[in-house]
């Protein structure tokens, strides 16, 4: 494999990996707080054809976005809801919401006398900070030449890395996610705590779908995001809930989703693997992962939050 197909193996990478990046990280910051969200995939779904309708409506990447985070919040409230307050299983509020979010993703793309399926963005996010630097070997294709959100996804990072383990808030919500009776009693209000973070995970949920739809497969089809909600929930565990460490988890996955473009380019023999198999190994590469993360003493250090999926009876304390 020459340079410069592995340049631009990685710089794709960086591309696919981005939603990822604002999934995980949203999915880190929910079950920190103790709660289980396995409704990324709905809130993924219900952000992408949100951002994409709003951006379609009014021609404005900015209120795409914010509809986007919008929708996530909404949906994540739900669940928020449910697994709070109503204390109904984490696991089957958040498999409900999937269910919900497909649907509803599918009925928005074709309601209406002028339906979105199959209409192209009527704006995308371009590249921005080109040329110039961006031209160095290695460093520029690397840095810049990127869109906005992708910037905006290291940001994230950065900015969450630092609020879980610099700040007060940040202690508070590992503390609900570790021991909510402890953390009652030194007295963190636990429903609110854990409300307000899971409705953050869903709006970063909410970002990362409208990447797909106004960025990766700027054209509304039903399935725009294909099963990024679920490899989210997986590679939480992949990063050890540690922001920082999803970044390098998402480029991961977005280079084996990658790599299967560029074998084909290298005539054979890569070119003769089947297609289908090839379209395989990012899912493979992941059950790997899980599977010697999670193994013997290994998952003792993974730091999973030892309240996770619990519902938490202040009366119990």
């Amino acid at each position: 494999m020459n340079e410069s197909i592995l340049m631009l193996t990685v710089v794709a990478a960086i591309g696919l990996g981005t939603p990822l990046i604002f999934a995980t990280i949203g999915e880190i910051i929910t079950e920190r707080a103790g709660i289980l969200n396995l409704g990324v995939q709905g809130m993924m779904l219900v952000g992408a054809v949100s951002g994409f309708w709003a951006t379609f409506t009014t021609e404005s990447l900015a209120l795409g976005v914010i509809v986007a985070v919008i929708a996530g919040a909404a949906f994540s409230a739900i669940h928020a809801f449910t697994s709070i307050t109503l204390r109904v299983s984490q696991i089957v509020s958040g498999l409900a919401l999937t269910i919900f979010g497909i649907g509803l993703a599918s009925f928005l793309g074709r309601v209406g006398s002028d339906p979105l399926v199959g209409n192209p963005s009527k704006k995308v996010f371009e590249p921005i900070l080109t040329g110039g630097i961006a031209e160095w070997p290695i460093v520029g294709p690397l840095i810049f030449g990127h869109d906005i959100l992708v910037y905006a996804s290291w940001l994230v990072a950065g900015l969450a890395s630092y609020y879980l383990f610099h700040t007060r808030m940040g202690l508070s919500l590992r503390a609900v996610g570790e021991d909510p009776a402890s953390a009652e009693s030194a007295g963190v209000n636990v429903s609110r705590v854990r409300y307000i973070h899971v409705i953050i995970g869903g709006a970063l949920a909410g970002l990362g779908g409208a990447y797909f739809s106004l960025v990766l497969v700027p054209t509304w089809q039903d399935d725009p995001i294909g099963a990024a909600g679920w490899i989210a929930i997986a590679l939480v565990i992949l990063a050890s809930w540690r922001p920082g460490r999803a970044v390098f988890a998402a480029y991961l996955f977005g280079a084996a989703e990658r790599i299967q473009f560029t074998l084909q380019t290298l005539g054979e023999p890569w070119s003769n693997i089947p297609s289908t198999l090839l379209s395989m190994l990012p899912f493979v590469l992941a059950i790997i992962a899980m599977i010697l993360l999670t193994s013997g003493k290994r998952a003792r250090f993974l730091g999973a939050p030892a309240a996770l999926a619990i519902p938490y009876f202040r009366e119990q304390r």
